[in-house]
């Protein structure tokens, strides 16, 4: 039994939701998001969607809750959207966004630039916090984990790029006897 899966979706005003047959096409104020389904049937009634399974067996109640849940971030990213905030540690270390590009000063002999996704946009605010805001979730998450690969904090003194609610567990070092 799928508790997720059978959660409806109420779809906010503002919301265009059309479906044709195995894809999804949400449209709002923040972007337009499409995604194909496999093995459920999504039926809208009014402002609410509901997602059936194909079939009663285990693999169709797995794809029938992943389905509810892309379909609700769907409708969550074009009406609200998500945002992804990092903390960037360490002395020295800053980041600057100019156009659609990100630079990195983290400690290396050269700047890291990274060119924000299409659909993500980015602010810097103190040099070292940096917040990324799209429609699509797994986008901003998939970026800010390419942002943190750059210099991921290390244990001894917290240094690195580290997301804002990451609790990082500083080791002790070797003491002298």
């Amino acid at each position: 039994m799928s508790r997720i899966g059978n959660k409806p979706i109420s779809v906010p005003a503002g919301v265009d939701v059309t479906i044709n047959e195995t894809t999804v096409t949400v449209k709002g104020k923040k972007g337009t998001l499409t995604q194909t389904f496999r093995d459920v049937a999504i039926e809208q009634e009014e402002n609410v969607l509901t997602v059936k399974r194909a079939s009663e067996d285990r693999k169709a109640s797995a794809f029938q809750g992943l389905a509810r849940a892309l379909l609700n971030n769907m409708v969550v990213g074009v009406s609200e959207g998500f945002q992804r905030k990092l903390e960037i540690v360490g002395t020295g270390y800053r980041a600057a966004i100019s156009g659609n590009k990100l630079s990195l000063k983290v400690g290396f002999s050269h700047n890291v630039d990274m060119v924000l996704p299409e659909g993500i946009t980015g602010n810097v605010e103190n040099n070292t916090s940096i917040t990324l805001e799209s429609a699509d979730k797994q986008a901003v998450g998939e970026f800010a984990a390419k942002i943190r690969r750059v210099r991921p904090p290390e244990p001894y003194k917290g240094k690195g790029i580290r997301y804002a609610d990451e609790q990082v567990k500083i080791k002790a070092g070797k003491t002298a006897a």
